[in-house]
């Protein structure tokens, strides 16, 4: 049932048109009739420059805009257009209304090849109304919020069926412009992202695509789920203490019991008293299982509170300030942090709909327990009231006191253990089941596949890097076991010839990288899209910069870059590599005019 399965692709991952290429053909900013602005992409270098006389990095003109934009048609939230890269929370009030009451269309065509004009075609129409008005268009089929990046998917990589990893994680190190992307190379996703989502996507693009990685991390989450449940149950006493208190009230029953036969009673008042007593044990458990019901519904409403409150409980004026702060100390910031939220928002969706699934059956369950216990409690005061008429002696009202509270615990101790033996049967099985798929995932043979490809992707990354800076890079995996115990494949990236890097050389492994897995993908038939988008490429050195330009250029590799012109070497300052121009008198939108 939870049986792996896997590839090293040599089965060979194809699209329906062949290899599963596509490039940027044009991009599109329209108001109706008339074309705002127009962007050609072509093969090899494509520069977004600015050409403003304040050549500084944050000059608004549209340079990451226009990168954001292709991400948006590829399916980003639209907010992330009209904030404001200072504070990561004011919006621009002038162009959200301009894209806004202008109705602004943004078109995105992608290409099968560049050269072939019949060649197949995806063209992404998106704009920034709500509702009715809202245009969410893929090959002119209008598709709903939850459809678009599924439909994305299958015309971009067709054969990928399992839900995870999602369209957006697999195209995320193609889109390089927030500030995790440009200064990690592997970790493209928001800070929520688990080990376990990204070992599920870098399997994936190696080519060893695991079906059960997403049932792998539905697991992770009942586990740590019922772990946090049974931390809760053991907040006073392990198990093992329970059932040593247990057995030892049941020894002080026996003789309490053996003490009230020493009474002269009458058969109904004994009788009376042996039903109270067993109705009291009944209440005792039954009021342990209904308040065990409640614990286990409030963690679930608790998780469910979390998850939500990451996607917008979040206090905006307090993180401006933060960030002010930050910015005055640190420069080149520009993480939009609605961005990281809005983006989390569709990656905790489904774990939402996961951790309540069990909601309906324990209020239900919850409204029954209470019920019996109505009934319970109002027999017990019918037989309190009778056994509290008959005479009885002092002693024996403080020994029957006594056993009751007795059975009150024995009742309350036989309830947690209870639970305590049913969170570890459910543990057991759901690791079982991770077990099961953690066998063939770290088995000889899949880890062989794993190694093959990986050794198959530094050859092209070595071999880039050493071209560009003289050094080689290399991808790496440990299997490691975190803190809960649990096998992941780790992967990280490293310099063969010197552990540091500068900012600068950081970029170039970036985009030895990036490069290196397009040409890696060709060689294996995996889908993948043939263009980067690459913004602050001044920080890197005019001489890589250049080599890179070399590289993609010969290699059919679209590398989309924003940068300040100013800044160009002189062998990359031509206009046969420009696809944009921009300046403080001529911005992307073309509000001002």
């Amino acid at each position: 049932m939870f049986g792996l399965a896997f590839s090293n692709k040599c089965s060979g991952l194809k699209s329906k048109w062949g290899g599963g290429i596509m490039f940027l053909k044009s991009l599109t900013i329209s108001s109706g009739s008339t074309i705002i602005r127009e962007i050609p992409f072509r093969k090899g270098i494509n520069l977004i420059v600015d050409e403003s006389e304040n050549q500084v990095t944050g000059n608004d003109v549209g340079k990451t805009t226009t990168l954001k934009l292709i991400d948006f048609c590829l399916g980003a939230k639209p907010n992330g257009i009209y904030l404001d890269p200072e504070t990561k929370k004011n919006e621009y009030a002038l162009v959200k209304t301009f894209l806004k009451e202008k109705k602004v269309l943004i078109t995105l065509v992608l290409k099968e090849d560049l050269d072939i004009e019949a060649s197949n075609e995806i063209e992404i129409e998106r704009n920034f109304l709500n509702r009715k008005e809202n245009i969410r268009r893929i090959n002119g089929e209008d598709l709903p919020e939850d459809e678009f990046e599924i439909k994305l998917s299958k015309l971009i990589f067709p054969n990928h069926q399992a839900n995870k990893p999602t369209f957006r994680q697999i195209v995320s190190h193609n889109l390089r412009y927030e500030d995790e992307s440009i200064i990690h190379t592997l970790k493209t996703l928001d800070k929520y992202t688990s080990d376990a989502e990204y070992e599920t996507l870098h399997l994936f693009l190696l080519g060893c695509e695991v079906e059960n990685g997403n049932l792998k991390q539905e697991l992770l989450i009942k586990i740590q789920q019922e772990n946090v449940f049974k931390k809760r149950l053991e907040k006073n006493q392990t198990k093992t203490a329970y059932e040593t208190a247990l057995a030892l009230i049941e020894i002080d029953i026996k003789k309490i019991n053996q003490r009230k036969v020493n009474f002269n009673l009458n058969e109904n008042f004994e009788n009376d008293l042996i039903k109270l007593n067993n109705l009291k044990y009944q209440i005792n458990r039954e009021s342990s299982e209904f308040s065990k019901l409640n614990i286990r519904k409030d963690i679930i409403l608790e998780a469910q509170r979390e998850l939500e409150a990451n996607k917008s409980n979040i206090d905006v004026n307090q993180l401006q300030i933060i960030y002010q702060q930050a910015t005055s100390q640190i420069s080149g910031i520009q993480k939009t942090f609605d961005e990281l939220v809005s983006y989390h928002n569709q990656m905790i969706v489904e774990k939402v709909k996961f951790i309540t699934q069990e909601l309906p059956k324990l209020e239900n369950n919850i409204a029954l327990k209470n019920s019996q216990l109505k009934t319970l409690l109002s027999e017990e005061r019918r037989l309190t009231s009778l056994v509290s008429k008959m005479e009885i002696h002092e002693e024996l009202e403080k020994l029957i006191a006594e056993l009751n509270e007795k059975f009150r615990k024995k009742g309350e101790y036989e309830n947690i253990i209870q639970q305590l033996n049913e969170v570890e049967k459910e543990l057991e099985q759901l690791n079982i089941q991770l077990t099961k798929i953690d066998s063939e995932l770290f088995s000889d043979k899949f880890e062989q596949i794993v190694k093959t490809q990986k050794d198959k992707f530094n050859r092209y990354f070595a071999s880039i890097s050493s071209e560009l800076y003289g050094e080689q890079y290399a991808l790496n995996y440990d299997i490691v076991t975190n803190t809960k115990g649990q096998k992941l494949y780790k992967f990280s990236t490293f310099n063969v010839d010197s552990p540091n890097l500068s900012s600068g050389k950081k970029q170039g492994e970036i985009s030895c990288f990036d490069i290196a897995y397009i040409l890696f993908a060709d060689e294996d038939k995996i889908p993948c899209l043939h263009f980067i988008l690459n913004d602050k490429k001044e920080l890197m050195h005019d001489n890589q910069l250049v080599k890179i330009t070399e590289l993609v250029n010969r290699n059919y590799i679209q590398f989309v870059a924003s940068i300040l012109k100013d800044k160009l070497p002189i062998e990359l300052n031509k206009e046969e590599y420009f696809v944009v121009k921009l300046s403080q008198n001529d911005k992307l939108f073309r509000i001002e005019k």
